[in-house]
């Protein structure tokens, strides 16, 4: 046998050792994200540590292992044919395969800590665009082909779901979060990338569009003139950060739109689809937001009415979505409307919609996990490429002999037989219950699966295709957790969550008998079996875990292989295996396990350390007894070079140990010396590493499946190792020797008719009829073996005990009658001879248990309500301390006896020590400034005029007037105080006035004291109401003892009036609501045991107390007996005295006797005289009654009036309080806005600096852009000056050759090969939407390798002229490709100098609306200084003012007073006074000065006229003397109409004048006209002449460049040629300047032309 021979050497197992190695064969796995085409007929999807490729024709896979741990995201390039993915490590990297070859491309490496989230490629040229998650949140733009990061952008805090390029323009980026949209911007400069985002402004929930305001510069904010300026939200919330650029108060914020999907359009739009159902498109230049209205198609009922996309990918006239219940939808988009349409039905939600490149394939990826294509044209067609299982694969074992076939098993019951060469899937079938473990028969084609209700079935695996359940067994209701079976395939053990082992026959031809059970340690962890093949019985070793004792067990015992037929023989009733047979060992261990085997020879165990990286093997004592407990020590111990909890498998020949973990590796080790000889990485860390391995019997192939990435990868090998193999391949071919005819047999017996219950192998039709009936039989209750079992054990023992069960009941039952008779008995006996009712109770345990339940129940009462009652008392002393015990002055009201006026005081807390302080600091710095104030008026050396003038008009007014001014002023209010707080007799002079509060300082200081001066108005009313309560105290004192009185009177006259008797109320003694009397206690009082007992003791001493108390009064019983209890009758006893009848009187008249007669006289006599002196002492009474109720109404009646007055004084007080705290109010206010314009400017600087350091940034790009654009300018014109002189240096070159054949070579120098543009085909190009992608640099490589390959033609020998040297023909191909060369490089240096201009534009853009932004910073500044400025100058005071002064006629009441002052009414009063006094003075004074300079004015006039005269008559007498008659005077004289000629004159000369000026404005406009032209032309000249002596320093450098390059060609005459075109050049360039020269000088001319011109035109206005 294999595993009984021994190593030969040593060294063999270290050459095995260094020969055996794994492969992988193939991966099966379903994706959990995207699916990518990476060509037409191939997709790829990450699965676990691999990339799975599979073609869509053929099926077949091709894996790509990732080296460092699982595969993060993926993304695929279809034109360069590669595909990027991450790993998920710490600072992981970006790989980059080739396909189909599958070699590393490129490896880049960022700067990411934790994960890539999202990947990207462009659609044209090598960009690559990578998003990270947590903690850097960033966007990096990657040039993949030559591993460079290009510009990254980093956004913290935004979660993206999706990013995608432009398909039309690699510059656009579109990502997408649950909650934001952004489009990122790409502008490129040479080699410098710049990237810059725009956030959309998405919707409201509704689809209505948000009108937001400018929250850093609000100017539509209200504003206020009378409360100072109205600031921004963040300046009131004290933001002066960054935060405050974003800050919304919670009511601004209104839910938006949520984004799940997104796609381009070619005309660069996006679509988004959002969670609410509405469809968006979104403009990718202006990012403006329309939302799409969906119109209603009434005749599709089933039409959802929302649809929430899950992915969205763009058709022609629409775009594809998926929601979440299954179904492909067409959105047929016209204008602003779309319309749904389903496409497509799919079987389960579609997690995914791509396009083939060609558009001609919709690939749909379900939430399962399977992957279907649609294929388009005249016949769709849909295929499943592949089949997802439901779940991850949750155990899988090798079909006997495992060569060909295995089986898997998921969570929901899903079985799959899959081929084991490729991985397809053969058949199908479900349980639809809840599944645990799964196994395979070695001994028959037969498989078994447990499930977490308890039930194992077995299936027929013979044909794979299709599977069926032959056989299902009930074992207990606690889940199946562990099936094993051994090597022979004998036996199946069974192992259940309660910690039980149920062994059952494994052939089927025993129909699966359940042959007992053994009970072990719960949470068992692994189950190993050895059944050699030369031993009778089977080893058993179970591994469980102690958690109280934080230890493991090992529990080993032996099953005989002829269990089946002694079976019944060695179980109890309730199918427990016995001892004797199975001999049971138990062990327990150091160290805890994770894992346990045992090996072939039974004598060592080797265990995986779970709290430490070792692997330990164990030696079984030889002797040991069964019933205790050994402590096994580690024999071997070696380091598993494993991290995290692991398990350990053997193989099927003994020899080889496979460890797994946690960490994902795979190692096989030789089982003697623990040393590794192959291993593997075929997990992840990052996935919790692997879950569970199968390795076949032939030991060739090893199935490993992963634990969280739901990955089950097939391992070979690829180089087995020399003896390793072999001793696997003999053992296999010697078991499946010894196994083929038991296997045989067994499937023969499961060919033959039986009543099956087999699983349909459709989804949709799981269940058959026989299924059905299966369905019928579990609808019944059915029993698990184990109870059933349990049930017939008790049934046996109930049948065997009956007749002693019945005799006991008759004992019990007599028993229970005897006792009742003797408690009977008992409750007639006296009480000294009475026994306790315990005493008559026979199970006293069980009494005593019943006692000690309801005391703790009543514990449990108790203590609830104890804690109930403690939470009470506590919230009721909280409420007592905050609101009682803290008042200084308790809160309390009076009420008048006779009015409804209730008066309140103030309640007030103690001041704090720290508000003291504060005050006694404001008073000691009020007293100085006071103190400092009187200095300086003391110093001061000179008084005002104005005062002195005052002062010495006092001194002359009388003392009358002095006396009734000041009594005038004394009595005015104080109306700046601003309140009545000096009626309280509070002390107002350390105020400062309302206007002189502009620091903060003074407004804080102001508001103490005004606090100060509410607490003394407080406490000096508190002081009267305390007095009132006095009185009123006093008052009910004196009420009371006067009723003491009236009651008295009332009982002496016998009169039924009520005693009107005051009391105080709960709200004036609000003490009393803390007291809870006695009477307002409704629950009877709980009296404890205790208590009872000391009541009774006492209760007998009492009675015997009072009973002698009671005969010791006998002197006062005797007194109340014959006297009534006075000695002597008193004054008020004359109404209740009654005077006796004599005796005689019963009798009639006429029977009395003389005596008696004189007796009923005098009796007569008394009785009128006690009449009279009852009426005279009633009358008396009354009178003292009336006397006593007028004093108690008068003296309650005048308290009522003290108590109005201080309700009114009340009234009064909080009015001062109000005002007081109005005023506090109001700085209050000031100093929050104080605060907010402080905060706001502080805001402000902070924006400002951001802002400059970004105008910095935007200065120093412009900078270095302008750099770079002249850099690249000047090697654009180097290429430009090399290009034209190669053409111009042709001819030269070729001017050894006759001149016609260097006409015919410099044709064809000048012609260019045509390259002829590959049409795509028609119905490619309408199928795909985006059309050819421009800007590609794949496409510009291309199209030069056609031109190259253009070229190659055209230099062909056979184009070659006739008679040309072939040199000469090299020489000018070469020549020729320079050229053609050099134009290809102009033209790419020309589209990136386009770039760069553009690119400088930009970035000057940028920097102007930075400026732009500083400046309004700058305005916003000056302007919130000016509002500082008049805050604090405009101050807010409160003026008392007289009812009636308010009131104002049509409420016109003015609020501005911009220009006014506040004064006194009587300062204006008296000046008015004054001023008219003075005015009517005046007024006289001026009427006289009038009368008088009214007749020296007419006097003056009267002479001036006659002057005037004299002086007139004297002109006309000369003029009369020298008159001289003219032409014109003659003319004017003669002619009768000289005024019509004077007309006509006048309008000939003003139409010739302005001929005159017409031409000359003429004349003027041409000589500017041209004067510009000049200056146009001079400046023009002279940015010629700068770019010429510019060019000239080039063109120096280019002559010594050609000199050089001429001296070596030795063309003379080339050079010679270039020096007289540059002396042509310079010649005309001297006579440029001296034309420009000529025309200045006639400019300067023309100019003083114009002046003069100008000039003439003028008016001469000269005096002739």
């Amino acid at each position: 046998m294999a595993q009984n021979r021994e190593r030969e050497e040593t060294s063999y197992a270290a050459s095995a050792t260094s020969n055996a190695t794994l492969s992988v064969r193939w991966v099966q796995g379903f994706p959990k994200q995207d699916v990518h085409f990476i060509n037409e007929d191939t997709i790829c999807y990450p699965s676990g540590n691999y990339v799975i490729f599979i073609n869509i024709e053929t099926k077949k896979k091709t894996v790509l292992q990732c080296i460092n741990g699982i595969v993060g995201v993926v993304a695929t390039n279809i034109p360069y044919e590669v595909v990027a993915f991450s790993d998920r490590k710490l600072k992981p990297n970006i790989y980059i395969y080739n396909f189909p070859g599958l070699t590393r491309r490129t490896k880049l490496k960022g700067n990411i800590l934790l994960d890539y989230t999202l990947l990207a490629f462009s659609y044209c040229g090598t960009y690559l665009a990578s998003y990270s998650s947590l903690p850097e949140f960033e966007l990096a733009l990657w040039n993949w082909e030559s591993n460079v990061i290009l510009c990254k952008k980093s956004q913290p805090g935004l979660d993206v779901s999706q990013l995608s390029f432009n398909p039309m323009n690699w510059r656009q980026l579109c990502l997408s979060s649950p909650s934001t949209v952004n489009v990122w911007t790409i502008e490129r400069s040479n080699q410098e990338h710049y990237i810059k985002a725009k956030s959309v402004k998405l919707p409201l929930e509704d689809g209505t569009s948000v009108n937001e305001t400018d929250v850093l510069f609000p100017h539509s904010l209200p504003k206020d003139p009378i409360y100072g300026p109205v600031l921004p939200l963040s300046a009131i919330a004290g933001l002066v950060g960054e935060e405050a650029e974003t800050f919304r108060p919670k009511d601004d914020l209104y839910p938006l739109l949520h984004p799940t999907m997104h796609c381009w359009t070619p005309s660069s739009d996006l679509y988004v689809g959002c969670e609410e159902g509405h469809l968006l498109l979104i403009n990718g230049e202006t990012l403006k937001v329309t939302v799409l209205q969906k119109t209603e198609d009434t005749t599709q009922s089933d039409e959802p009415h929302h649809i929430s996309p899950v992915t969205l990918v763009y058709q022609k006239d629409g775009v594809f979505a998926s929601g979440i219940e299954g179904s492909v939808y067409s959105f047929i988009i016209k204008d602003s409307s779309y319309k749904v349409e389903n496409f497509l039905e799919t079987e389960g939600p579609v997690e995914h919609l791509t396009f083939s490149p060609s558009y001609k394939m919709l690939l749909i990826l379900t939430e399962k996990g399977s992957v279907c294509i649609y294929t388009f044209g005249e016949k769709p067609t849909i295929e499943k490429v592949l089949d997802a299982c439901d779940g991850k694969f949750l155990a899988f074992d090798f079909i006997t002999p495992g060569t060909k076939y295995f089986m898997t098993l998921t969570r929901s019951g899903e079985i799959c037989v899959w081929c084991l060469e490729d991985c397809t899937c053969e058949s199908k079938i479900y349980l639809n219950t809840p599944s645990t473990a799964l196994a395979c028969s070695p001994s028959s084609h037969s498989a078994v699966v447990g499930t977490m209700d308890g039930y194992v079935y077995f299936l027929d695996v013979q044909e794979v295709d299709s599977l069926g359940v032959v056989h299902k067994a009930f074992l207990s209701k606690s889940a199946v957790q562990h099936l094993s079976f051994d090597q022979r395939g004998i036996f199946l053990f069974v192992g259940s969550s309660e910690g039980n082992i149920f062994i059952i026959n494994a052939i089927p031809s025993s129909s699966f008998q359940i042959l007992g059970f053994v009970e072990v340690s719960k949470d068992i962890l692994q189950i190993s079996t050895v059944s050699l093949l030369d031993v009778d019985v089977v080893q058993v070793m179970v591994l469980s875990l102690l958690p109280e004792a934080a230890k493991n067990r090992v529990e080993l015992f032996t099953v005989p292989q002829t269990l089946p037929k002694v079976s019944e023989s060695f179980t109890d009733e309730r199918g427990k295996l016995k001892e004797e047979l199975i001999h049971t060992y138990r062990y327990e261990m150091e160290h805890t396990l994770s894992s346990a085997v045992l090996d072939f020879q039974s004598n060592q165990i080797y265990g995986f350390c779970n709290q430490a990286p070792y692997i330990c093997s164990y030696l079984l004592p030889e002797k040991q007894e069964h019933t205790e407990v050994c402590i096994l020590k580690p024999h071997q111990k070696v380091q598993s070079k494993h991290y995290g909890t692991g398990m350990l498998y053997l193989s099927s020949h003994g020899l080889w140990l496979i460890t797994i973990a946690k960490c994902g590796i795979l190692c096989i080790r030789d089982i003697n010396t623990l040393e590794t000889f192959a291993r593997c990485r075929s997990h992840s860390h990052q996935a919790h590493g692997i879950q569970s391995i199968r390795i076949s019997m032939d030991g060739q192939g090893i199935l490993v499946n992963g634990k969280d990435d739901g990955t089950l990868v097939y391992l070979k090998w690829k180089r087995s190792g020399g003896n390793f193999a072999n001793e696997s391949i003999d053992h296999f071919q010697h078991l499946l020797t010894f196994l083929s005819k038991t296997i045989a047999q067994e499937n023969y017996y499961l060919n033959s008719p039986r009543v099956s219950m087999d699983l349909g192998n459709d989804f949709e039709h799981s269940i058959d009829s026989s299924q059905e009936e299966l369905v019928t039989a579990d609808s019944k209750k059915e029993i698990p073996w184990l109870q059933r079992k349990s049930q017939e054990a008790v049934e046996k023992e109930i049948k065997m005990f009956s007749h002693k069960r019945k005799e006991i009941k008759r004992g019990i039952k007599e028993l229970a009658k005897t006792v009742l008779n003797m408690m009977e008995e008992n409750d007639k006996l006296d009480d000294i001879a009475k026994l306790e009712q315990q005493e008559f109770g026979l199970d006293l345990e069980e009494l005593e248990r019943l006692h000690d339940e309801s005391e703790e129940e009543v514990a449990k009462i108790r203590k609830d309500a104890e804690m109930y009652n403690l939470a009470k008392s506590y919230l009721t002393e909280v409420i007592k301390e905050e609101c009682w015990n803290a008042m200084a002055v308790k809160g309390r009201a009076l009420k008048c006896f006779h009015i409804p006026y209730v008066v309140e005081n103030f309640p007030m807390k103690g001041r704090p020590s720290e508000e003291l302080k504060e005050l006694k600091k404001v008073l000691q710095q009020k007293k100085i400034e006071a103190e400092c104030l009187k200095l300086r008026k003391d110093i001061s050396e000179v008084q005002s005029a104005v005062s002195l003038v005052k002062k010495r008009h006092e001194e002359d007014d009388e003392e009358e007037e002095d006396e009734e001014k000041i009594s005038r002023d004394s009595m005015l209010p104080n109306y700046l105080l601003g309140s009545l707080s000096t009626d309280f007799g509070v002390d107002t002079s350390l105020l400062s006035s309302q206007l002189e509060l502009h620091s903060r300082e003074e407004k804080i200081n102001q508001i103490i004291l005004l606090k100060d001066i509410i607490y003394k108005v407080k406490t000096a009313f508190n002081n009267e109401f305390d007095a009132a309560y006095k009185q009123k105290e006093f008052e009910i004192t004196r009420v009371t003892e006067r009723n003491v009185r009236i009651r008295e009177i009332i009982s002496d006259l016998e009169l039924e009036e009520t005693v009107w008797q005051p009391e105080f109320e709960d709200c004036e003694k609000p003490e009393r609501t803390l007291v809870v009397e006695d009477h307002e206690i409704t629950a009877q009082k709980h009296v404890s045991p205790w208590q009872k007992a000391k009541a009774e003791l006492i209760s007998p001493y009492e009675t015997e107390r009072w009973l002698h108390s009671q005969g010791l009064d006998v002197r006062a019983r005797a007194l109340m007996d014959m006297m009534g209890g006075v000695l002597e009758v008193k004054k008020e006893d004359i109404l209740r005295m009654v005077i006796p009848q004599p005796a005689f009187m019963a009798k009639a008249d006429a029977l009395w006797t003389e005596e008696e007669r004189k007796q009923f006289k005098e009796y007569e006599k008394k009785v009128k005289e006690l009449n009279e002196e009852r009426d005279k002492y009633r009358k008396s009474l009354e009178t003292e009654l009336k006397k006593l109720q007028n004093a108690i109404q008068e003296s309650t009646q005048s308290f009522d009036e003290h108590l109005k007055r201080l309700f009114e004084r009340r009234v009064k007080a909080e009015m001062v309080v109000n005002q007081e705290e109005l005023k506090i109010s109001n700085l209050v206010f000031s100093l929050l806005l104080d605060e907010e314009l402080t905060s706001r400017e502080i805001f402000l600087n902070n924006y400002l600096v951001r802002k400059q350091e970004e105008k910095n940034k935007t200065s120093e790009a412009i900078r270095k852009s302008r750099e770079d654009l002249e850099a690249f300018k000047e090697h654009y014109d180097n290429l430009m000056a090399e290009d034209k002189v190669l053409d111009r240096s042709f001819k030269k070159e070729f001017s050894e050759i006759p001149s016609h054949q260097v006409d015919i070579l410099y044709k064809l120098f000048k012609r260019r090969p045509r390259i002829h543009k590959q049409k795509t085909h028609s119905e490619a190009a309408s199928n795909v939407p985006f059309g050819e992608r421009p800007g590609s640099a794949k496409l510009n490589k291309d199209t030069f390798a056609h031109l190259m390959k253009a070229m190659d033609e055209l230099d062909n020998i056979n184009n070659m002229p006739e008679g040309l040297d072939p040199s000469v023909w090299e020489h000018f191909c070469a020549t020729r490709r320079a050229k053609v060369e050099n134009e290809h490089k102009v033209k790419q240096k020309a589209t990136g100098l386009v770039e760069m201009m553009a690119f400088l534009r930009k970035r000057v853009e940028d920097d102007e609306q930075v400026q732009r932004e500083i400046e309004k910073v700058f305005r916003e500044l000056v302007l919130l200084q000016e509002e500082k400025v008049k805050f604090q100058l405009d101050l807010t005071i409160q003026i008392l003012l007289k009812q009636g002064q308010v009131e104002l006629e049509n409420f016109q009441l003015i609020l501005e007073y911009s220009d006014a002052i506040l004064i006194n009414k009587t300062i204006i009063e008296d000046l008015n006074s004054v001023i008219r006094t003075q005015g009517q003075k005046k007024v006289a004074s001026m009427m006289e000065s009038k009368e008088v300079h009214k007749g020296i004015y007419q006097i003056e006039w009267e002479h001036k006229k006659m002057e005037m005269e004299m002086e007139d008559l004297n002109q006309k007498a000369w003029d009369i003397q020298m008159l001289f008659l003219s032409r014109e005077r003659q003319k004017y004289l003669s002619e009768p109409n000289y005024e019509g000629l004077i007309n006509i004159q006048i309008g000939i000369m003003e139409q010739t004048i302005a001929v005159i000026d017409k031409t000359h404005k003429k004349n003027v406009e041409n000589c500017k006209k041209l004067l510009k032209k000049l200056e146009k032309f001079n400046n023009q000249k002279d940015v010629a002449n700068y770019t010429l002596s510019c060019h000239l320093r080039e063109e120096l450098v280019a002559v010594s460049e050609r000199k050089d390059i001429c001296n070596a060609i030795g063309t003379q005459l080339t050079f010679e040629k270039i020096v007289k075109e540059r002396y042509k050049n310079t010649v005309q360039q001297q006579k440029l300047t001296n034309i420009s020269k000529q025309q200045a000088e006639q400019i300067s001319v023309l100019q003083a032309e114009v002046e003069r011109l100008r000039m003439k035109t003028f008016p001469a206005l000269v005096q002739m």
